[in-house]
């Protein structure tokens, strides 16, 4: 795309884009399909990338190629200049090769990197309080007295014990000689000899005494020598925090934000209307706020965003190169709130109320439960919009009879749902669903060809906090999470899988098989860690369990629709 870049914005050519209406909306910035010039913008932008060799920034995706390996997010704005000339601008996620000074790219809506900045400065003191903590934390005299008090604080345990030891024989013996004496000397011998006793009872007490006070005096001079210097590096761990904090504080107040109206919000006024109460860390850092705040300041009208994932994944999260996602809610959400404010934007595709779903299917009903065929495209339960579920079908369907939900499927599975129709039943089938007693077994349509037969995947996972509902793998908090899988057919660009979940973790089969750590080959139709397809192809095929009354194991099984 032979584009012309000036002051920061890229001109579309404009034999390429003649025939490519404008869209009515902007992007909906959380769920969308980018537009026709959103994808010739990331296009250009992507070329770029390619043909750059200025960036010193390993994105991971030269063979061989050394050192710390960072992915980056980055976003497109097509703007309309006040002439009405369409064109683009591009922005970055956080930094790019250590700086935010980039032509190529607009500015940060704050630069905290430029030369002596109130951030770097104080960042050089921060620095220089670390380098005192790691001085006083690694000095040799310092980790000689902790090896010392550790190895004498062993070495008097041991003398104490032995010590307690030999006192208790000493007593047990004591107890002997005094039943012995009473049957075998006069009254006035025996007074003697047990007053002898007594003098043995203290000169043992007062051995141990000694013995404690000893080690006592001994271990307390090296612990009052190491007070003295944890107290010093928590004196300065403190001064860390609070300079810390006092830095973050005016990063904030430095963050203001533009809508098209002109009006301005800091971070910290955004973010204390919301349940976090303050901006997270790196709030405001995000390409999509950098691009829309350069629009605002220079006349540019936004018509269109996309943001893309550039270089290798993170070990944490999903990411495919080149591929879209949606801006981050936890950071990016309340900020976007504002940005956006009095501009047209598409509707959330996520609130919008669907025609009705496929039919639900009964597949076996008694007196204690029912188990349906839950089609794609239909809750479990109520959402705050979209009142259409199993839940209320079933209402319909029970009359006077509630269902009791036992376990959910996202909206986009289908497959074999049990609901209950009694408070027992709820609470024997419930159990063995938090027991992992229940037989499961999903199907599934995977994104490309998986040369094993069949594994076992345990990647551990977590609620990514700050981009809900998406879930995270993450090795020192996440929850144990267990899938075994087995291919069922391969075709020529995608494969057919069962897949048994030991455990029952959040998007537990999504992530498995997207991760790279997984199968690295997300669900065909999976919005979230793949791509939007005109279903999500997971199919729950096959459940069993212990019926609740005839305490007997009922087993149920619908094929997969695909």
């Amino acid at each position: 795309m032979a584009a012309i870049s000036h002051k920061r914005i890229t001109y579309f050519p404009e034999e390429l884009i003649k025939d490519i209406a404008l869209p009515e909306r902007f992007t909906f910035p959380f769920y969308y399909e980018p537009h026709p010039l959103t994808h010739l913008a990331a296009a250009g932008l992507q070329q770029y990338l390619e043909a750059q060799t200025d960036l010193d920034h390993n994105f991971g995706l030269k063979a061989g190629q050394e050192g710390l390996v960072i992915g980056k997010m980055f976003g497109v704005l097509v703007v309309q200049d006040p002439a009405g000339k369409l064109g683009y601008l591009s922005a970055f996620s956080g930094k790019l090769a250590g700086t935010n000074d980039h032509p190529q790219f607009v500015p940060p809506v704050f630069d905290m990197l430029t030369a002596n900045s109130f951030f770097l400065q104080e960042q050089a003191r921060i620095n220089v309080i670390n380098d005192r903590i790691k001085a006083l934390s690694e000095d040799s005299s310092y980790q000689g007295m902790k090896l010392e008090l550790e190895r004498l604080s062993a070495v008097s345990q041991q003398e104490l014990q032995m010590l307690k030891a030999q006192l208790r024989e000493n007593k047990a013996n004591r107890k002997i000689v005094r039943e012995t004496l009473k049957s075998e000397v006069s009254q006035a011998e025996y007074e003697v000899a047990a007053a002898d006793l007594v003098r043995q009872s203290l000169r043992d007490k007062h051995q141990l005494k000694a013995l404690t006070d000893k080690w006592e005096q001994a271990l307390g001079d090296i612990k009052l020598a190491l007070t003295d210097i944890e107290d010093r590096i928590e004196a300065l761990k403190t001064e860390r925090k609070d300079r810390s904090a006092a830095l973050q504080q005016q990063l904030f107040d430095q963050y203001v934000f533009l809508n098209r109206h002109g009006e301005t919000k800091s971070l910290q006024e955004i973010f204390s209307a919301t349940a976090l109460g303050k901006p997270p860390a790196a709030a405001g850092e995000c390409a999509i706020p950098k691009l829309l705040q350069f629009a605002f300041a220079n006349g540019y009208q936004p018509v269109a965003m996309g943001e893309f994932w550039w270089g290798a994944a993170p070990k944490s999260e999903i990411r495919q190169h080149k591929h879209f996602y949606p801006a981050c809610t936890g950071k990016c959400k309340p900020i976007l709130a504002h940005m956006l404010e009095g501009l047209p934007v598409d509707e959330n595709p996520l609130l919008r109320i669907p025609e009705q779903g496929g039919d639900l299917k009964v597949v076996y009903e008694d007196d204690s439960f029912v188990v349906v065929n839950k089609p794609a495209g239909l809750r479990s339960v109520p959402g705050v919009s979209i009142q259409d579920s199993v839940y209320t079908r079933l209402q319909q369907l029970l009359g006077n009879i509630e269902p009791l939900i036992v376990h959910r499927l996202d909206m986009d599975t289908s497959g074999l749902l049990v609901v209950a129709k009694t408070q027992e039943a709820h609470r024997h089938i419930q159990r063995q669903f938090l027991q992992r007693t229940v037989s499961k077994r999903y199907t599934a349509l995977l994104s490309k060809v998986i040369e094993p037969a069949e594994g076992e995947i345990t990647l551990p996972l977590a609620a990514d906090l700050l981009n809900r509902p998406r879930q995270l793998v993450c090795f020192t908090s996440g929850k144990k999470s267990v899938t075994k899988w087995k291919v069922v057919t391969r075709y020529a660009s995608s494969t057919r899988i069962d897949f048994w979940p030991l455990t029952g973790r959040t998007h537990q089969l999504r992530m498995h098989a997207a991760h790279e750590l997984g199968l690295n080959a997300p669900i065909i139709g999976d919005d979230l860690y793949g791509t939007a397809a005109t279903r999500m192809y997971l199919h729950a095929a096959y459940l069993d369990f212990i019926h609740p009354k005839s305490r007997e194991r009922v087993s149920f099984e619908v094929a997969a629709a695909f």
